[in-house]
């Protein structure tokens, strides 16, 4: 059963075709930060990202000192895990190397998909992958670029979350929006 605020994050956010940049960043941290975890750990502690990670600023996080490291370490508002804090460094960093070369993540990520979301027609949840062949291509490619915690399944339920893969079920009254 979803909480309410599972139940609100789907009903408003998740699986909507999503092209601002700082939100794509944010839903790529996060994602990595849930591995291990269930989503609603993460988005109980979602404001606590945002505040620790100065609103998902890229170029603020990729300047993060030890001293930065430690206080999110200390940090009881996000997962005090070191290997995902230091890839959340690392990423804001290969962020803004993708940006420099590709103009932004947005552009990046969607000419995949020819700038349009893959539109699946499940009708039950069992029926939809923990991965696919652009799940795997994009989470290459990122990996190839010094990406952390960006696995072929985490990558999956980014694409789901960005709506660069709509897996809203047939029936699902969120599925059109």
């Amino acid at each position: 059963m979803k909480t309410a605020a599972e139940r609100a994050y789907h009903d408003a956010e998740w699986g909507r075709p999503q092209h601002d940049d700082r939100v794509l960043f944010e839903m790529l941290i996060l994602e990595g930060a849930q591995a291990g975890l269930s989503w609603s750990t993460i988005l109980a502690k979602r404001d606590g990202y945002r505040r620790a990670f100065d609103g998902f600023d890229a170029k603020k996080i990729a300047a993060y000192t030890e001293a930065d490291r430690e206080r999110l370490m200390a940090d009881a508002g996000i997962v005090r895990n070191r290997l995902k804090i230091n890839a959340t460094i690392v990423n804001a960093q290969a962020y803004l190397r993708l940006c420099e070369e590709h103009g932004s993540l947005d552009a990046w990520l969607w000419r995949h998909v020819g700038g349009q979301p893959v539109v699946n027609h499940w009708t039950e949840m069992k029926q939809i992958p923990a991965r696919t062949e652009l799940s795997d291509t994009i989470s290459k490619a990122l990996a190839k670029r010094g990406f952390k915690f960006v696995g072929s399944t985490i990558i999956y339920a980014y694409l789901q979350a960005v709506c660069v893969v709509n897996d809203h079920l047939i029936g699902c009254a969120a599925r059109g929006r």
